[in-house]
């Protein structure tokens, strides 16, 4: 037995871990109230995966869920406790070699005030605030006007 590779994100309200692991089977996910434990078998050579681990705070265990696909094992914890970060998964400080942050799916919601709020959302507002295409018309003036508006003589210099 060996660990699965597993990323992990935070949320208001939850904590996301996804273990890597292609073609999972006998997937066995144990759900406590500040423990966390996850088995299967899977990958070409039907390898069981273990990993265990004391969470950084405590989960509602009746709200905590898991979603397996062919390529990994996506688990949702609620958290007992939403709108409290967790700057880590696991209570002790120790680096687990099984375990990494995503940073695609990273977010600090703390400055966030709209939770719900999509990538493509959080773009294009990006984009607007950095002005758009609208903005590049504005640069050449108004279509209708043939004459520029800085044709003005300049001052001579001194």
């Amino acid at each position: 037995m060996h660990p699965a590779t597993a990323k992990w994100y935070d949320r208001r309200d939850s904590v996301f871990i996804e273990f890597c692991v292609a073609d999972s089977k006998d997937v066995k996910i144990n759900f406590d109230k500040a423990k966390f434990g996850f088995s299967c078998f899977g990958g070409t050579d039907n390898v069981k995966h273990e990993n265990e681990m004391d969470l950084f705070e405590a989960i509602d265990v009746n709200e905590s869920k898991h979603n397996r696909t062919d390529r990994s094992v996506l688990v949702y914890l609620r958290k007992a406790q939403p709108g409290k970060p967790w700057p880590r998964l696991t209570k002790e400080k120790a680096k687990l070699s099984w375990l990494s942050v995503d940073f695609n799916n990273w977010k600090d919601w703390e400055d966030d005030s709209d939770e719900e709020m999509g990538n493509f959302d959080q773009f294009s507002n990006i984009m607007n605030n950095m002005g758009g295409e609208d903005d590049l018309a504005d640069l050449d003036g108004p279509e209708e006007e043939s004459a520029d508006s800085d044709d003005e003589k300049m001052p001579d210099l001194e």
